[in-house]
Formats: structure tokens, sequence, C-alpha cells
């Protein structure tokens, strides 16, 4: 594989449905909105192959488009691959972090997985991951979109210090 240039960031869920295309939907914007769109490959994955080939969640479609995201992400489990070919893989819990070890390849790729929640500073003592909304009602979209609008403004800082 040639080296590159980008710093590659693969956001992941269960299914990919609602946490890890809207933490790829607003890093996305964040990087855009700060002229770094050339420097980041981004995408995200789900765990399971349940939704694949499926648009987000219409629920996490409509709050996101509340404030300003379109969500046009399609499903995809992950891939062996994904361990070559990203820099960092950022799980959105506890579950999806150990998944994610258990299929990394080796220690060098397991080494590239970190907790979504580790960037996350408002509201830091409250939530050590990211919580899944999809049995919730309005306010648990709501919550996941400021976790990850909090969590992603704070990884792309990281990334750019």
């Amino acid at each position: 594989m040639e080296p590159s240039t980008k710093t590659r960031v693969l956001f992941v869920c269960l299914g990919n449905i609602c946490r890890s295309p809207a933490a790829e939907g607003i890093f996305r914007a964040i990087v855009e909105s700060r002229g770094a769109a050339g420097r980041f490959e981004i995408d995200s994955a789900g765990i399971g192959n349940w939704h694949v080939g499926q648009l987000p969640d219409k629920r996490m479609r409509v709050h996101a488009a509340r404030r300003g995201l379109d969500l046009t992400h399609r499903a995809r489990q992950v891939r062996p691959d994904d361990f070559d070919r990203f820099d960092l893989i950022i799980g959105m819990d506890a579950g999806n972090i150990s998944d994610l070890r258990a299929l990394a390849p080796s220690p060098e790729a397991e080494a590239k997985i970190r907790p979504m929640a580790s960037w996350v500073r408002t509201l830091a003592t409250r939530y050590d991951h990211i919580p899944d909304p999809y049995y919730e009602g309005a306010e648990g979209f709501e919550l996941v979109l400021d976790l990850l609008s909090d969590a992603c403004s704070a990884l792309f800082d990281t990334l750019n210090s």
C-alpha cells in the first residue's frame, strides 16, 4: 500500500445507521468548514451486516438535517482491509471497541482503535461512550448529535495540534 499524506479516519458503530454515519457527517462538515478537506479521508462502517446498503436511520437523518447535515452514507460492514487502510478506527462504545479488537489482525492494527468518548469534552463527566439512540426518542438522537459534535471538534483539534 502506498503511503498516504491524508489522515484516514473510520467511525464504527453496531449497524452503521445511527452513530457512525452521524460522526462521519459531522467530522466531514468540521473538516470542510476549516479548509482541511484535502487532508482527510473519512468513512464509517458497522460491526454487523444487518443494514448493508441502507441509508442512515431516517430519524438520524431528520435530526442531522436540522443541524445542516445531509447524511447520505450507505451502510457497510467493517472489512479486514480497513485495518490497513485507516490510521484511526473509532468505536462508539465498549462493545464496538471489543468487537474491533477481536477483528484486528495484528497488534499494530489493534493500536489504531480508539473510543469516540475519549474526545468528548463538555459532557465527559456523564458519558464514557456514545449511547445508541436506535431505541430512543428524539432526545436520544439529539444527545448523540451533541456528543458527536463535541467529540469530532476535539478530534479535529487533536489531529491538527
